[in-house]
């Protein structure tokens, strides 16, 4: 762990009751005069040092010992368009795009998504707030969603789009946006839509899934 997420960071002093008392001393193990990182969710770029003044059998209190500013995010930008898949293999692979520094994630929902499928943003911000203090990034990432690929490229006509092609990806391949699609790809009537779109394969003779390839794709521009 490698921060706290916690609204009352930046005080002198902090008491720490319920559940996050609970993480602090039942899972992290800590104890009276260990130091903790806390950051506030309305001013992630500051990193607070706490120590523990005081312990009993419910609540602790924390004294802030040192406070800088230490923004701790990816040197480059992406954003990923991602057609909208199962929720679970979402959930799955939205820390691992959080690690490696992802921008920004915009849900389409294209031909082939299950329609029945919806997002729950506010699930979402709680895993990535878990992965945030987990790697130590200090931005969060932007999540939002689209209802169809037209409405998407009406707004970012400069997605590349990841697709079965001829072209692999170039090693010194530099996009800001990708748009990939859900399991089967992209139907007829959205290839068409897409001809006049940039597109790459990644050279492999294996068929990815769809957050296979998301993750590879990210790791590719990001790291």
């Amino acid at each position: 762990m490698k921060f706290v997420l916690c609204d009352e960071a930046s005080k002198d002093i902090i008491t720490i009751k319920g559940e996050l008392y609970k993480y602090l001393i039942k899972v992290r193990r800590h104890k009276l005069d260990d130091e903790v990182d806390l950051r506030a969710k309305d001013n992630l770029s500051m990193l607070y040092k706490y120590k523990i003044s005081s312990l009993d059998a419910k609540s602790l209190e924390l004294t802030l010992v040192s406070s800088q500013m230490l923004e701790v995010k990816s040197k480059n930008y992406l954003h990923v368009a991602w057609c909208v898949i199962d929720v679970k293999s979402i959930e799955k692979v939205l820390p691992m795009l959080n690690e490696l520094g992802v921008s920004r994630v915009s849900f389409v929902y294209c031909d082939r998504s299950q329609r029945n499928i919806k997002l729950d943003f506010v699930r979402f911000e709680r895993i990535l707030i878990a992965s945030m203090q987990q790697c130590g990034r200090s931005d969060m990432m932007e999540l939002d969603e689209y209802k169809n690929i037209k409405e998407f490229l009406h707004e970012f006509s400069d997605v590349v789009v990841f697709d079965f092609c001829k072209n692999p990806l170039a090693f010194d391949a530099d996009f800001k946006r990708v748009l990939i699609g859900c399991e089967g790809g992209f139907s007829q009537n959205e290839r068409e839509m897409l001809l006049s779109q940039k597109s790459f394969m990644l050279d492999t003779p294996m068929v990815l899934r769809s957050e296979s390839a998301v993750v590879a794709i990210s790791s590719k521009m990001l790291l």
